[in-house]
């Protein structure tokens, strides 16, 4: 078995990949910083008077969210959850905003984001850069254990305060959402620190802050789903996320040659196989745009294109890559996106 030997690059390069956008943006104004946190290299940057303090409190927040959210890590929150043998459970609000954004996901897209699938996540063993291909017992013994709708979450306005409670086999994971949520916080801590400016890169997940400091819009690059030291278009951009979720991120392959990516589908069990090579999605909310990217992909080109039209419109943008190389992009991107491999991708825009 071999784990994706690009997939650590693709983490430095993402970094590389936000393209020239910092090289006229006056070096000596901004401060970055390179972390490790929920298994992926981020980079944070900022620029001007409140650099410094702006990426400190971007990393401690990162920082803080990885401890609280580690499942293996017995002093962290969600390991006290998948514990907790059916009792309700004090949580933080940034879990509360994962939850929840998450089950209006979950109930729109018809349970294709379930965060339940702990117990098949750790089956698979995929992201513990081993692989290991369960049995259909297997498979059917952890389907059984998925329950992201009987996952209460309750506030209590007066004190600002959430439980959360789950049925006693739960286990929970919050892979799918984890990046984006610390990418909206981190980007509130730079924002309350006194920075204008400023990018945060966690793995496929990017987040801006405002505009460049010479006033013009960033530019973010695509990555190639089929060549990922390489992209194949850039997205401009003002203030927003840009998340991507994909088939080549993390996978392994097995003694057969056959090979296994890591995005499941709730009610199979198994790696999802529809045509779809990547998601990317473009929205303002970092936590919304995270859950969106994995439960479309999910979904496949069709079913998320109407997810887009019924629910998407005034909220979120896409891009879809296929697996014939053609490039799904929706309406709103026309003046956003440009194609620039048009060699090996052709570029389709829906209504």
């Amino acid at each position: 078995m071999k784990k994706n030997p690009l997939f650590r690059l693709f983490t430095i390069l993402l970094s590389i990949c936000i393209l020239f956008s910092f090289s006229s943006c006056g070096e000596s104004d901004e401060k970055e910083v390179v972390i490790f946190a929920m298994d992926t290299q981020m980079t944070i940057k900022a620029y001007g008077k409140y650099r410094e303090k702006g990426v400190a409190a971007a990393s401690s927040i990162i920082y803080s969210m990885d401890s609280a959210l580690d499942p293996k890590l017995t002093s962290s929150k969600v390991y006290e959850l998948n514990h907790a043998n059916g009792k309700e459970v004090l949580v933080s609000g940034q879990i509360a905003k994962m939850i929840s954004t998450a089950q209006d996901v979950y109930k729109k897209s018809d349970g294709a984001l379930d965060l339940t699938l702990y117990p098949l996540i750790k089956r698979w063993a995929i992201h513990d850069g081993k692989g290991y291909v369960p049995s259909d017992s297997e498979i059917y013994q952890d389907l059984s254990r998925l329950c992201f709708d009987q996952v209460v979450l309750t506030a209590f306005p007066a004190s600002g305060s959430y439980t959360l409670q789950m049925p006693a086999n739960a286990e929970i994971s919050f892979a799918a959402v984890a990046k984006g949520c610390a990418s909206d916080y981190a980007i509130e801590a730079m924002k309350n620190a006194g920075v204008e400016s400023g990018i945060v890169s966690l793995g496929g997940n990017v987040q801006t802050l405002g505009l460049k400091p010479n006033g013009k819009k960033w530019e973010i690059a695509i990555q190639d789903p089929n060549n990922p030291s390489a992209y194949l278009g850039v997205l401009t951009i003002g203030e927003t996320a840009v998340v991507t979720s994909g088939s080549y991120q993390r996978y392994f392959t097995d003694v057969n040659g056959k090979t296994y990516h890591h995005i499941l589908k709730p009610n199979t069990g198994y790696p999802v196989n529809n045509m779809l090579s990547s998601v990317t999605v473009v929205c303002s909310d970092g936590t919304l745009a995270d859950c969106l990217s994995t439960a479309l992909f999910v979904l496949g080109e069709t079913a998320a294109i109407n997810y887009w039209r019924n629910y998407g419109k005034e909220s979120f943008e896409l891009i879809m890559v296929d697996i014939d190389k053609t490039v799904i992009c929706t309406s709103g991107l026309i003046e956003q996106f440009n194609l620039t491999n048009t060699t090996d991708y052709t570029l389709k825009f829906i209504e």
